[in-house]
């Protein structure tokens, strides 16, 4: 073996081949315990990973967000290991990310559920302090295929479609998993978490990470219904994983997939159009609010349509023209324009014009032109009124907020939150990251229309998360109604585009690590072509061939 270079970030240095990165980053000045993972040459690997040739290595922290993800996958690995020698007969779904953690669903004979999770939280507790290996090793394709038929067939279906000949495994206290990315050395990462009950079924909770919910704070209600509908939906599909979806895809099923998929969407739609339209209830304004490549403006659109179906005429007014001038744009924590703060927007003058136009008067709204950042003259602006048989339709990230609203009743007021929640998981044990979902989306939507790359959107991915963050999941809760704009089929499609683009990613970027993760995710699908995508679907709003303007 010979010496190959790296690059630290406290200088230069040689090794020799197949050294573990752990040896190079501890034996360096910096000696944090804290080092949970790495970054060579961008990319995120586990501390055992060898090094073969010239690379560029970085430490990754427990607090940092690559460090929280392989935190994450370590206590999940550590949780089925547990849960499968406790409770061997009873089967765990995971599911959607919910008040800090991953909630799982039970199926199998009965159980107390608090007993149940004080036993496993125990247990957990027990074996993170001990510090359990996490094993890694890499088998033939033939070889994993074999193991999985004896202990989880499941598996087996994943590894039909698998295209490379060997497949990374990891086992903790002999459970076995697929190994989808790193994770820790051993299992002492995962003291901070806890194992809760949540009825009907548990939550891994992710106690000092971002986005923890104390346990006794009130929220997820509104979120987990809308979490347990579309669970619902998809087992009405016969698609909760990905190698059902595939199984589909194979069978020459998809068509009838899409349909079905694309039909609970719009019954959701007209039912909320329905609830909108009562005449008991009193609407005059209906406010959407959601993250970044949720889908706002698509639903917004069909929205309307069936509002018109039952008689009510939508009238949309675009937070945006209430942009105050950019030179009185406040600044976030970098120093840059903050357009996503609620001071952003002329809060006075909304005011003022929202309540005249439920009021029923007469109003003329303003025009912002972006290029020149500042309000159009009052001539161009537009003439308003919303007459008795009218809606005003407001999409914005602070439609939620009732400091945007606060000059109308609530009662007057329907706020709906669109989320895409994926219900599709990997398989059993593992589950796909709603964030990756959006992020796709917007990938793509990005490349085609916007003249962005996918590293320059990567790379601004995590202001917008930490805008939404702020601005707009504390106040998801506050919704008289929540629409999952998730659809089960869509990475099967939308695999055709970001494949693409996230190959474009150059070797040296810093998106390289988020870019390589989410190409590893598309390789799990087999691929589907647009062609049977609805026009009206909300997929169609990144992908393109939508029938809506978007002008």
């Amino acid at each position: 073996m010979g010496l190959i270079s790296v690059e630290l970030p406290w200088g230069a240095n040689e090794v020799l081949e197949e050294t573990p990165v752990s040896e190079v980053l501890f034996s360096g000045p910096v000696q944090s315990q804290e080092i949970i993972a790495a970054k060579v040459n961008s990319r995120l690997v586990g501390l055992d990973f060898k090094l073969e040739g010239p690379c560029r290595v970085e430490p990754v922290e427990t607090d940092s967000v690559e460090g929280e993800e392989v935190a994450r996958r370590t206590a999940a690995l550590l949780f089925h290991s547990i849960a499968r020698k406790l409770y061997p007969k009873l089967r765990l779904q995971v599911g959607q990310s919910l008040r800090g953690g991953y909630h799982y669903s039970i199926s199998g004979n009965g159980v107390d559920l608090t007993d149940m999770a004080a036993a496993l939280n125990q247990r957990f507790q027990q074996e993170a302090e001990a510090g359990r290996q996490i094993v890694r090793r890499d088998v033939s394709l033939e070889a994993a295929q074999a193991l999985f038929a004896q202990t989880d067939p499941e598996k087996v279906r994943i590894l039909r479609v698998w295209s490379n000949p060997r497949v990374p495994l990891v086992s903790c206290m002999d459970f076995v998993d697929i190994r989808y990315g790193p994770y820790a050395l051993n299992s002492r990462c995962a003291r901070r978490f806890r194992i809760e009950a949540f009825p009907p079924g548990l939550i891994l909770v992710f106690e000092g990470q971002r986005g923890f919910s104390p346990s006794g704070a009130e929220g997820g209600s509104v979120l987990f219904r809308a979490y347990q509908e579309t669970r619902e939906w998809n087992d009405r599909i016969g698609v909760s994983t990905v190698s059902d979806l595939n199984d589909l895809c194979l069978k020459d099923q998809i068509k009838q997939v899409i349909k079905i998929a694309e039909g609970q969407h719009e019954k959701k739609i007209a039912q909320l159009a329905d609830r909108i339209s009562d005449p008991k209830q009193g609407i005059r304004v209906v406010c959407v609010a959601g993250p970044s490549s949720a889908g706002k403006t698509t639903f917004t659109k069909r929205l309307s349509i069936q509002l018109l179906v039952n008689g009510v005429n939508p009238q949309t007014l675009s937070l945006d023209d209430y942009y105050v001038d950019r030179e009185k744009t406040p600044l976030d924590e970098s120093g840059d324009l903050d357009f996503e703060a609620l001071e952003a927007i002329d809060l006075p003058l909304f005011w003022e014009h929202l309540k005249l136009l439920v009021e029923g008067k007469p109003v003329r709204t303003p025009v912002y032109d972006f290029k020149t950042g500042l309000r159009r003259p009052e001539s161009e602006w537009r003439q308003r009124r919303l007459d008795p048989h009218d809606v005003l339709v407001i999409e914005g990230i602070h439609g939620l907020n009732p400091a945007l609203t606060q000059s109308v009743p609530d009662s007057l007021i329907f706020k709906i939150f669109i989320n895409a929640l994926t219900q599709l998981c990997i398989d059993s044990y593992n589950r796909i990251r709603t964030s990756d979902t959006r992020l796709l989306r917007r990938i793509v939507r990005d490349r085609l229309y916007r003249n962005y790359s996918a590293a320059e959107t990567i790379l601004r991915w995590p202001k917008v998360r930490a805008g939404e963050e702020k601005h707009i999941f504390p106040f998801q809760e506050r919704c008289d109604a929540m629409f999952n704009s998730a659809l089960t089929y869509e990475a099967s499609v939308i695999k055709n585009f970001a494949q693409r683009y996230l190959l474009e990613i150059p070797p040296d970027s810093a998106a390289q690590a988020r870019g390589h993760h989410l190409l590893r995710f598309l390789d799990l699908f087999v691929p589907v072509w647009p062609n049977d995508v609805p026009a009206t679907s909300i997929l169609r709003e990144f992908i393109g061939g939508s029938g809506f303007s978007y002008k």
